[in-house]
């Protein structure tokens, strides 16, 4: 007997492989284990001592007071201010991003790593295995031959390849322990420049200092200490003075790293528990906007509830249209909720901001999709701080300006073949 010309025995062989393969990749990418539905039991202040306990203890990390933070908008400001911080390390400097490509950054880069670990200085990077695949081997090298040390996150290897689609999103660069970064940029030539043109693109990283430094080496050490067996301690790392004379120190602050667990999803408690308090505004900027249910819920309660809710996103100008059109299919729930919305007009945006009723801010490397709160390693810093979270919102107000508002009326006439898009890549949300 055959079947479709071909042995009816093959033909099974084949049908049950293909399932196989498709329960698999139901398995690993959608059978994601969350509660139906979350809420809190009560809507406090964001500036309030009720929210900062009721946070702390939802992600398990301790709030704190003191350092100080600064916005750094654009490469123009980014790269100068790293350079300036690694260039002036004495003791030691730990780096690690999603992202390392080839180009005029990752040279001014490795040449001031080496210098510095060629001075004697511990060198230490560690660089995710599938955004870094492109970083330059022979820089690398060269690195490791000054004295620094170079590892890759999970990396694509037999044995592990169903872990492969776990990845390393952190990022952290810290110097002496006392000064660090975090937020969007990785690096590429795409974050040179001012945002100036269409190659360009459009990010903020905040410049952090004294102990809020020192915590965010944890978003390192963590997953140094688990890829290397090597477990940092002393000095170098951890100052035992580190806020500076003189410097302002912020109000109170929370730092939350996240890693893939079955059913602890600390990100996710973090944002909607941080959504759901908002009394007056949230406003948020995000490069990747596929939000799951619970998220989109609480974004429409706060707006039918007079909150003013924005969202400032990316236009067709995006490395990932398919993200872009699984969001749109969201877009009417929102925008009948009453949430308004901008996307960008003169380049990529990329930055992950937000910033509630005016003082409480999130900073660092979390998208607003499921990879980020339930696949990737992902670390944000909550700031309740009127002075920072000012420095947020000139920012998004100014980008509001090089913005396209999204109306309701007009969006209900989009041509029927971009609802098809949209309809088809939201099916992948899960992923993203």
């Amino acid at each position: 007997m055959e079947l479709w010309g071909i042995p009816w025995w093959t033909a099974l062989l084949a049908l049950v492989g293909g399932m196989a393969i498709v329960s698999a990749f139901i398995t690993l990418f959608f059978a994601l284990n969350r509660p139906a539905r979350y809420g809190v039991t009560e809507r406090v202040p964001v500036d309030s001592d009720a929210f900062m306990q009721a946070i702390t203890s939802a992600v398990n990390a301790p709030a704190m007071t003191g350092g100080s933070a600064r916005l750094l908008n654009n490469g123009v400001e980014i790269f100068p201010a790293m350079l300036e911080a690694i260039r002036g390390a004495r003791h030691s400097i730990n780096f690690m991003v999603y992202i390392w490509e080839s180009g005029k950054v990752s040279d001014r880069m490795f040449d001031a790593l080496v210098e510095r670990a060629r001075a004697g200085v511990q060198v230490r990077m560690m660089l995710d295995g599938f955004g870094a695949f492109s970083a330059p081997g022979d820089r690398v090298r060269e690195l490791e031959a000054a004295g620094g040390r170079v590892r890759f996150f999970n990396p694509a290897a037999w044995g592990r390849l169903l872990a492969f689609h776990k990845r390393n999103h952190r990022r952290a660069i810290i110097v002496d322990g006392k000064i660090a970064f975090t937020g969007g940029a990785a690096v590429s030539d795409v974050w040179l420049g001012d945002a100036q043109d269409e190659d360009h693109w459009r990010d903020t990283m905040v410049e952090v200092r004294g102990c809020l430094a020192t915590n965010l080496q944890s978003s390192f050490v963590q997953l140094w200490s688990g890829g290397t067996g090597e477990i940092l301690v002393g000095e170098a790392f951890y100052p035992s003075e580190h806020d500076e004379p003189g410097a302002e120190a912020l109000t109170r602050h929370v730092h939350v790293t996240s890693t893939p667990a079955s059913v602890a999803h600390p990100l996710r408690v973090f944002f909607i528990l941080t959504l759901a308090c908002a009394q007056r505004r949230i406003w948020l900027t995000n490069s990747y906007f596929a939000p799951e249910v619970n998220m989109r819920r609480t974004l429409a309660e706060r707006a039918r509830a007079g909150v003013d809710v924005r969202l400032l996103l990316p236009s067709r100008l995006t490395d990932a249209p398919f993200v872009r059109y699984a969001s749109h299919a969201f877009y009417r729930e929102l925008l009948e909720a009453g949430v308004r919305i901008f996307e960008y007009q003169p380049t990529m945006m990329h930055s992950k901001t937000l910033v509630v009723d005016g003082v409480w801010s999130v900073v660092g490397s979390a998208n607003m999709d499921n990879r980020s709160k339930e696949l990737n390693q992902e670390s944000v810093i909550g700031i309740l701080d009127r002075g920072f979270s000012r420095q947020i919102e000139a920012t998004f107000e100014r980008d509001l300006e090089q913005s396209r508002e999204i109306r309701l009326e007009e969006w209900r006439r989009r041509p029927w073949p971009q609802r098809v898009y949209e309809r088809f890549w939201v099916s992948f949300e899960q992923q993203f």
